[in-house]
């Protein structure tokens, strides 16, 4: 509700408000109090304290009626307050205030302080098996497939959801659960139960020799799938966080929630925390780093980075997957080497893409955020300082150039 009060009455009114808020709570107590007396005195003296209780709350009620009548003149004015704020502190801080504009040298270069590029490196120094969080499109097969070439071991995959080349490049016996067959799901984590202890039972009879060879990965897409459709999913979750790192017995759960209850883990998130290295890919990532880190110029930066960039726990991680598994090794990426490094489109994400191809079209022209956000709906959902972080984060890859500052910088397209 708005509030129809010119400026000049505003006060006046608030004040008068107050004051029948507080008379009212006055006669509330006054009244509460005469009748609890006149509960305890004489039987002559009753009715004339009883008449003055009910006088008393009779003039509380019409204070309470005022009260609700002034408030709605004055209208919410604590929304009223907060918005006109907010629409203030935009006016008056753009563009120098807020993140997304600051174009200057210290944004477009800036990378944070606790960068890892080597993912694998990390999680062998935790000791720990790998949570993946991501939504399709994200690349977490791309990025299991990574890991389980550099981690070594014989690769098996529970995926009920898997096509033919899903997985093409392991043994095909080796994917399990394909048509949704969860019976073979529930049937292989109960045999990988018993080989864990028999492993166990084998390293505590002749050492770390007698396990040698018996590595593997064990990847589980889609767990809390597995969760809900077989019965072993959540005892071999427990058990491998728990004993099969120490019998080479290492497991990627893959989910798109980080919650214990997703992993089969009611009421255990220590486990969760404690066992697995959780990487979070593509909006999980940025969601991540808004809400839980607080930190919106990471969120920025892991943004234009599109799937090469992550979090690995509270870390950021750039590795650049695009060429992985065709022949060639990964291209470096880094921030700032602009001249000699050129990302396939393979590499790019969807707005990048788009921005790229434009280009390509429109050699010499400058392209602007306000040109992209009439062309397509693909940026329907983006502000414009979010399209000129692209802008930036392409030019310092070597994909075209920027030119002008601020709400004023543009993109064209340059070999």
């Amino acid at each position: 509700m708005s509030s129809d009060l010119h400026s000049s009455q505003l006060h006046q009114h608030l004040q008068m408000y107050i004051r029948a808020k507080w008379s009212f709570w006055g006669t509330l107590i006054v009244g509460c109090g005469l009748l609890f007396l006149g509960a305890t005195q004489k039987p002559d003296s009753k009715p004339w304290i009883l008449a003055a209780s009910v006088g008393t709350l009779e003039v509380g009620r019409r204070h309470r009626q005022t009260a609700k009548l002034l408030e709605e003149s004055l209208g919410d004015i604590d929304q009223a307050s907060r918005l006109n704020f907010q629409a203030w502190a935009r006016a008056n801080t753009q563009p120098t205030a807020q993140l997304a504009l600051s174009f200057g040298a210290l944004d477009t270069n800036w990378q944070p302080d606790n960068l890892i590029t080597d993912p694998v490196e990390y999680i062998q120094k935790k000791q720990k098996h790998v949570a993946l969080v991501g939504g399709t499109g994200d690349g977490k097969s791309t990025f299991t497939q990574y890991l389980s070439s550099k981690i070594g071991g014989r690769v098996v995959v529970y995926d009920s959801d898997a096509k033919p080349d899903d997985w093409s490049w392991l043994d095909q016996k080796d994917v399990i659960g394909c048509k949704g067959n969860f019976k073979a799901i529930d049937t292989a984590m109960g045999k990988d139960l018993e080989i864990l202890e028999e492993l166990v039972q084998l390293r505590g009879e002749g050492g770390d020799n007698a396990i040698a060879g018996r590595e593997r990965f064990l990847i589980a897409e889609e767990f809390p799938t597995l969760v809900d459709e077989c019965d072993n999913p959540p005892h071999w979750i427990k058990r491998h966080a728990k004993r099969g790192r120490r019998y080479k017995q290492f497991v990627c759960v893959l989910a798109q929630n980080d919650t214990a209850e997703n992993y089969g883990l009611q009421g255990d998130k220590d486990t969760l925390y404690s066992c697995f290295c959780l990487v979070r890919l593509g909006q999980f990532g940025r969601d991540y780093a808004r809400t839980k880190l607080k930190d919106p110029q990471l969120e920025q930066w892991l943004k234009a980075g599109g799937k090469r960039r992550f979090l690995v726990d509270d870390c950021p991680c750039e590795l650049d997957l695009s060429n992985w598994g065709t022949g060639s090794a990964a291209p470096d990426i880094s921030v700032g080497t602009s001249e000699e490094v050129m990302v396939p489109p393979s590499g790019m994400n969807e707005y990048e893409q788009f921005i790229l191809d434009w280009g390509q079209q429109h050699p010499g022209e400058v392209l602007k955020a306000a040109h992209l956000s009439r062309a397509t709906r693909l940026f329907d959902n983006m502000q414009p300082d979010e399209i000129r972080i692209f802008f930036v984060s392409m030019a310092d890859r070597g994909l075209g150039e920027v030119e002008g500052n601020g709400d004023r910088l543009g993109w064209r397209w340059s070999k």
